[in-house]
């Protein structure tokens, strides 16, 4: 058999294994668009079991899309809040305002129309459109660009936008008529069998017969990517004010990294006791004692932050900030996990 054959053979292959070994997920259980958008954005940078409680919890509070686009941005950052990422929710909700705009609140079927959608681009557009309304427009991420490389036994860089147009072009070529199922049966085989970080199970794969990296030894060392740029280092003292059983919070700001979201006061720099003592005496703000300090991490995409809390307890509240207590900062104010690693009640 040549190798376009058992290339144009994937789906096949490939459906069979996929009904009888697919995980149960709660997006799997419709086809409802709203769902399946929910969950794709949601899964974005996100592992699968982090998702289902977040997803549960998130659709019976807004349960469809015109709840979405009218739900308050607190109450919206505070259901996401633990996911990260925030900038997702925030065009989750843009996006709803367009849909109940534009569409009368029903998501629309052309695939054209889904793509011009904020904060819905190929990958997402192709998941809705195929798994929701059946199309044949491959939804293609990082787990289906590690299978294509692999069954192609092809080291093109996956992160490179014109490897990620040749494959997208390859399976749109082969798409079965069941095209919502042959799109999860891809993303399953990525997310299972031939998983990220680990060695691939390829005597269990039903693709082994045709997989080009498999049955020439290779499978380990695909896909390829371009070297990486190192992230970016800052260092952050983090305040974590406290007077009389309420703590200081403040709203960072609008725009950029964790744009609109609660933080604790904090400042640029690894800053010593005395130097935080006089950042205190700056906020107007009187220490009656120090607790502690401890030391944390938080990694970005492309910024890490090297953090300093210091736990300290002032004689008045004051300094511009919203003092919270701890009932109010765990029902109401979304901290991102950033700050929340600082929190321990």
């Amino acid at each position: 058999m040549a190798k376009t054959e058992k290339w144009d053979s994937l789906p096949q292959v490939l459906l069979p294994w996929y009904r009888e070994n697919r995980r149960c997920l709660p997006w799997r259980e419709d086809r409802n668009p709203y769902h399946i958008w929910l969950s794709e954005i949601m899964l974005q940078q996100t592992r699968v079991e982090a998702v289902k409680g977040y997803y549960t919890r998130f659709l019976a509070a807004l349960p469809d899309i015109r709840s979405l686009a009218q739900c308050d941005d607190e109450v919206l950052h505070k259901l996401w809040e633990g996911l990260g990422y925030y900038s997702r929710v925030r065009n989750l909700k843009k996006c709803a305002q367009v849909i109940e705009a534009q569409y009368g609140g029903e998501f629309p079927t052309d695939h054209a129309q889904v793509l011009s959608l904020p904060g819905i681009g190929p990958y997402t557009a192709g998941a809705i459109c195929s798994i929701a309304f059946n199309q044949p427009t491959p939804a293609v991420d990082g787990n289906v660009l590690r299978v294509v490389s692999r069954l192609r036994n092809d080291p093109s860089p996956i992160d490179l936008p014109q490897t990620r147009q040749d494959v997208t072009a390859r399976l749109a070529a082969i798409y079965p008529q069941d095209a919502g199922d042959f799109t999860q049966a891809l993303m399953e085989l990525g997310a299972t069998l031939c998983g990220p970080n680990r060695k691939p199970d390829c005597e269990s794969c039903p693709c082994k017969g045709f997989c080009l990296a498999f049955l020439e030894g290779n499978p380990q060392t695909l896909p390829v990517k371009s070297p990486k740029k190192g992230r970016r280092q800052e260092d952050l003292t983090v305040f974590i004010l406290s007077c009389d059983g309420r703590f200081a919070l403040e709203k960072r700001p609008e725009k950029g990294l964790l744009a609109g979201l609660w933080q604790f006061p904090n400042l640029p720099g690894n800053l010593d006791t005395e130097q935080a003592l006089n950042a205190l005496r700056v906020w107007g703000l009187h220490p009656r004692e120090l607790y502690r300090e401890s030391r944390k991490t938080h990694i970005f995409t492309h910024i890490q932050w090297n953090m300093k809390g210091i736990y300290l307890e002032v004689d008045s509240p004051g300094g511009g900030f919203q003092w919270m207590t701890p009932e109010e900062i765990n029902t109401q104010a979304a901290l991102p996990t950033a700050f929340r690693q600082f929190w321990e009640r």
